[in-house]
């Protein structure tokens, strides 16, 4: 199995090769520079692999929640490049792939991730997930955008990872009565745990032809201004 991946939802821009189980990744922390980065990481892996389009498999791209400006660049990348090889996609959440790379990290020691991301104005960018059988992040309910003290979870225990628990740190605990054994700010999605859930998607039947590939916003008044375009 051979899955390229993207992921350029938030600051952090991305590239990962998926092959065989074995992942290599491009990453870089560059707010503004997404649009000149992500297609250089790409080819370099590539390059660094020996491999041609017709060699893939299958693409994934992180569908957000995320910067509207972060999604569609990897929204327009994937989309370009599964034309060209004629490739099926996964579309990933941005949230799962953070709480998979948590997982990935710390193995058994923490099987729930109450995920959030900063999604400005006031609100954050809201799921839970929990470490299946396999190691894989499962959702938990529903992603949602929603002001902090508004959140919505299952009883259960777990860690607080992501950006949205810098500023919205206190709301957000105190909403969770307790129940976070650990917090992490410093969450970004990475296109590694993208072509990770990318490769289980695929494997599970879940790849779409590529006009069915779609970004994920969360916050209508962002969707309806792309419908409006």
């Amino acid at each position: 199995m051979k899955l390229l991946a993207v992921e350029t939802a938030t600051e952090a821009c991305s590239a990962a090769l998926y092959l065989d189980g074995e992942v290599i990744e491009r990453y870089q922390v560059s707010p503004r520079d997404h649009a000149q980065l992500i297609l250089p990481m790409v080819d370099g892996l590539m390059r660094e692999a020996g491999l041609k389009l017709a060699d893939l498999d299958a693409l994934a791209f992180g569908r957000g929640p995320g910067s509207f400006t972060g999604v569609r660049i990897a929204t327009g990348v994937i989309h370009g490049i599964a034309l060209g090889g004629d490739l099926p996609v996964v579309p990933v959440s941005t949230l799962a792939a953070v709480a998979q790379a948590f997982f990935d990290r710390n193995g058994d020691r923490c099987g729930t991730a109450f995920t959030a991301m900063d999604a400005r104005m006031g609100e954050i960018y809201f799921a839970v997930y929990r470490r299946e059988a396999a190691g894989f992040a499962e959702l938990i309910g529903e992603e949602t955008v929603t002001p902090a003290e508004s959140i919505v979870f299952p009883d259960v225990s777990g860690a607080g990872i992501g950006t949205g628990w810098g500023p919205y740190r206190d709301a957000l605990a105190g909403r969770l009565f307790g129940c976070v054994d650990l917090i992490e700010t410093d969450n970004l999605p990475r296109a590694g745990a993208v072509a990770r859930l990318g490769a289980r998607g695929y494997a599970q039947g879940l790849a779409v032809d590529v006009e069915d590939a779609q970004p994920v916003y969360l916050r209508n008044k962002v969707a309806k201004k792309e419908s409006e375009r």
